[in-house]
């Protein structure tokens, strides 16, 4: 008989949540050259601890960048229940742009990952993908949003707004949200 996986015991799963925000923020920040052990000193666990999690500098990127897309694409539930759809995708839009903006910063670090055989987009598509059909769908459904759109054209769509953000300012990206905004809610049924 196979011996049962130990489940992992909560102040283990806080210290990698903690030590997954740190690295974000500093990789993106300060860049790939930042020490281990300063991003653990930030996230107040001790070296070892960190090396348990992401033996490589690699793995701990990796993990990072796919922890931050998640914790983004989680958001759209709880907006939903909160908002109305073109509310709740208008709000989605703005912590999608954020986690971009913070994705740039790790552009160099995420070119080492890929550099050593580590595809960490493999998932993003996917994800981003399903939780853009969920507002979409949320706004068919209480006639908020158009339903001759695709998840892929509005994620088009903010692959340009995320690339306006690191040219061109907030400024320009939030006009460009309210135009992505237009966009989707001309021709709904309540427009």
């Amino acid at each position: 008989m196979p011996p049962t996986p130990r489940r992992t015991r909560s102040d283990a799963l806080q210290n990698r949540g903690r030590l997954l925000e740190v690295a974000a923020r500093v990789f993106a920040e300060q860049g790939l050259d930042t020490a281990p052990a300063a991003i653990a000193k930030q996230a107040g666990v001790g070296v070892g601890t960190l090396y348990r999690h992401f033996p490589t500098r690699e793995a701990l990127i990796d993990a990072a960048y796919r922890h931050q897309l998640a914790r983004v694409c989680e958001k759209v539930p709880d907006l939903l229940t909160r908002h109305p759809a073109a509310e709740a995708t208008r709000i989605w839009t703005e912590h999608f742009l954020e986690y971009a903006t913070a994705k740039s910063g790790m552009s160099a670090a995420l070119n080492a990952v890929i550099a050593s055989g580590v595809d960490p987009y493999s998932d993003s598509r996917a994800l981003l993908t399903d939780a853009v059909a969920t507002l979409l769908d949320a706004g068919a459904h209480d006639g908020s949003l158009r339903t001759d759109v695709t998840p892929r054209d509005v994620l088009l769509l903010m692959g340009g707004i995320a690339y306006s953000v690191r040219h061109g300012g907030k400024e320009q990206a939030r006009r460009l949200i309210d135009l992505l905004m237009d966009a989707l809610t001309k021709g709904s049924t309540t427009s």
